[in-house]
């Protein structure tokens, strides 16, 4: 959504997004004024907010816990312009890839590793072609149940209806359904073989303060944006 809309890049600043709690009330104060919003004027509305859950780094050169662990490391990421300035910020050589192709590129060396919510890792089975697993939660990455504003239009007001409710009551048993999935994919991950350590976060954290003032200075009310969403955390 980022490539969709400026304001969407709010979700790639890292560690912006502390936990699912404060994830609901970014949705709940900030989503029908702002995301909603600036969803309509590019032709889509949201239905609702799922999630792709908490990024970590996988990678086969070494254990990453601070942000010089990554320097040099082939990190594939997706094509988001934040995510790859972001890499660069922590020294890592960000490769801009489609998903599909990282088991081969990490099979055959082309990359050395790549960041992704543990269902991601798991299901793609990376754990068979990665060493270590270093728990970042670097970005949180919301999922948007999209529907065309001019399909949405042409339907009639009961099905409108059916469709947003049925869309707002699937969110909570997503968040729950991710928690709870966490701790056991991590798990499978583990007995795949992968060696599994926790980051230094403030170091990260600490190291990510020039791509907030880029996207502060770059987008068009990103500095306070960047603060109501920080207003509203844990």
């Amino acid at each position: 959504m980022s490539s969709v809309a400026d304001t969407f890049g709010v979700f790639e600043m890292p560690y912006i997004i502390t936990s699912r709690d404060h994830m609901r009330r970014v949705r709940d104060e900030l989503g029908e004024s702002v995301f909603d919003a600036a969803a309509r004027d590019r032709g889509y509305r949201i239905l609702a907010y799922f999630e792709n859950g908490f990024r970590h780094i996988t990678n086969n050169t070494r254990p990453i816990t601070v942000p010089e662990d990554l320097e040099g490391v082939k990190l594939r990421t997706p094509k988001g312009e934040w995510r790859v300035k972001m890499f660069k910020q922590y020294g890592a050589n960000p490769t801009p890839m489609s998903f599909s192709d990282v088991f081969t590129a990490l099979k055959t060396g082309v990359i050395d590793g790549q960041e992704n919510p543990y269902a991601q890792i798991a299901s793609a089975k990376f754990q068979e072609v990665q060493t270590y697993l270093s728990i970042t939660g670097h970005v949180y990455t919301p999922a948007y149940v999209l529907v065309s504003e001019s399909a949405f239009a042409k339907l009639s007001e009961d099905i409108q209806a059916d469709l947003v409710a049925a869309a707002e009551e699937s969110q909570e048993e997503v968040y729950r359904l991710a928690a709870e999935l966490e701790q056991e994919l991590l798990g499978t991950l583990e007995e795949g073989g992968m060696e599994v350590n926790e980051a230094d976060k403030q170091a990260f954290i600490a190291a990510s303060a020039p791509i907030y003032d880029e996207f502060g200075e770059s987008v068009d009310g990103g500095a306070e944006l960047v603060e109501r969403v920080r207003a509203l955390a844990d």
